[in-house]
Parts: structure tokens; sequence; C-alpha cells
């Protein structure tokens, strides 16, 4: 691979409590290649998929995901884009509209691979302007059987433009069958147009949230509950949404936006847990 572990990331490691010698890469994307992203590692969500976002997420298609000059570029476009899932007359916002006047990309592992537990990190530069919505973020494995906040949702990052110098990590779940969540969020003076490291570490008895060498946030498991899905196997997502009930209204001036990845790594203890899931 043509990246090292370095020197600022051993030391994030060590930062973060955890020696780094006790942490092992078990699951990674180094984007040493060209073209579409790996279809061993990654799969698409696909057209309006949640939150009444107004971009169509795309399939296999080099205008919204692709990996060029060591890098995965998520782009969102100003164009018209058919709608597969249009119905004439549906009440169902996502068949509504015939045509998309935005587009995007959502990667996923669902179906690829899986994990609990471990430390999953992110090095990304995160588009800007109103109405961009990227996310890096975890859903349990069983959403299409038990639903959602039943599955879990681990928020590793989520960024919105018309708030420039904040990112937020939450995580999302069901007790006493109501919605639950606990968020933290990061201000600060740095512009997130640059690249930096997104990254959370996952045990059985928290969860910590790190910007770069920051730990800015803990979520303690067990406010979950009994069925708790964060003792259960989830799977990465990394999009780039527009609009919808979080990004609000679009700025088309700032369009076209790309989403930036360096890499995605995951690590886990070497003895015992973390223990990567295999489907």
């Amino acid at each position: 691979m043509k990246r090292v572990l370095s020197v600022f990331l051993l030391f994030a490691l060590l930062s973060a409590g955890v020696s780094a010698g006790e942490w092992k890469l078990v699951w990674s994307d180094e984007f040493d290649y060209e073209g579409l992203p790996d279809p061993k590692k990654w799969d698409y969500e696909e057209g309006f998929v949640r939150n009444n976002e107004m971009q169509y997420y795309t399939r296999a298609r080099l205008q919204n995901a692709r990996v060029e000059n060591g890098v995965l570029v998520i782009e969102g476009l100003k164009e018209p884009f058919r709608n597969l899932r249009y119905k004439s007359g549906s009440k169902a916002w996502q068949e509504q509209p015939e045509f998309a006047s935005y587009t995007a990309a959502s990667l996923i592992t669902l179906n690829k691979s899986s994990f609990q537990y471990g430390r999953i990190e992110v090095k990304a530069k995160l588009p800007q302007g109103k109405g961009v919505w990227p996310a890096i973020w975890m859903l349990g494995t069983n959403m299409s059987d038990v639903g959602w906040p039943r599955c879990g949702e681990i928020d590793i990052m989520e960024f919105v433009g018309k708030d420039p110098n904040r990112i937020h990590g939450t995580v999302h779940y069901a007790i006493d069958g109501r919605h639950g969540a606990d968020g933290g969020k990061l201000k600060t003076d740095k512009s997130f147009s640059g690249f930096h490291v997104y990254a959370i570490e996952w045990f059985e008895d928290r969860i910590d949230f790190f910007f770069d060498q920051t730990q800015y946030h803990t979520f303690i498991v067990d406010k979950a509950g009994a069925d708790n899905p964060f003792c259960k196997p989830q799977y990465l997502l990394v999009n780039l949404a527009l609009g919808g009930s979080w990004g609000g209204d679009i700025d088309d001036e700032i369009l076209p936006q790309k989403f930036l990845i360096d890499y995605v790594r995951v690590y886990e203890l070497d003895k015992g847990k973390p223990k990567r899931i295999r489907n």
C-alpha cells in the first residue's frame, strides 16, 4: 500500500488512551487504484432514500463516485436525472418526481463487511456551502428486520454546510419504544475544508468520538437499554446528501461539490474483542 501509519496517526492513537501497538488493522480501503470504488468492498444506496433529501443516489456512476489521484471522490451535482422509482400519482415522496434535480452517491458495506467494536477512522476533506450534508456513519445489519432506530445508528461524523464551523457525532437507538439519541458536537475555528481524521473507538462499554487528536464526546453503551444495538454488528456508510430535513436550502451556486476520502480504516484490539464480522 502506498501509505504507512504516520507519526501523526500514532500520536492520535496514543492520545486516545489506547496504545497504538494494541490496534490491528483488519479492513481498509486506501483508494490506491482508479475508477469505480472496489465492488468487493462497496455497494450503493440508490434513488431518493431518506430525510426528504434532494439528491438522487446513483449506482456505479463515475460522475458521482470514483477513485482518482489516490482519493475517493463523491460528487454532488445539479443536473436532471430520471427517477427510476417514479410512479404517477404516488403519495410517497421518493416516487413523486419523474426527474431529480441533483445527484450524488452513498457507498455502503452492507452484505460485504460489517463490524462490531474497534476503531473506525476516515481521513476526509468535506464539501462546503449551504445545502451540503456529508456523513460517515454506521447502521445495524438487522435494520431490514427490526427497522430504525431499533437497529442502532452511529454517526461518526456529520456536517451541514449552513453551520460551517461545527461537526457532530451522534448515536440513535430505541428505548422503551421511543427514539433515543445521544450526541456531541465540536465547534472549531479550523476549516473543515482541509483533510482531517474523523473516528470512533467502539468498546463494549462506550463509544468515543474523535476529530484528529481531540476526543470530543463519549456515549455510554448501557444508556441504550437491554435490547442494545451497540452490542451487535453494524455496516459502514459514506455519503453526500444535499438539502433535506437538516441540510436545508441548497445554494446552487456552490455546486458541484466534492467529498474527498483519503482512506477508510478499521482496527480491532489485538487480544479478545473487538472482532470483525464476516458476511
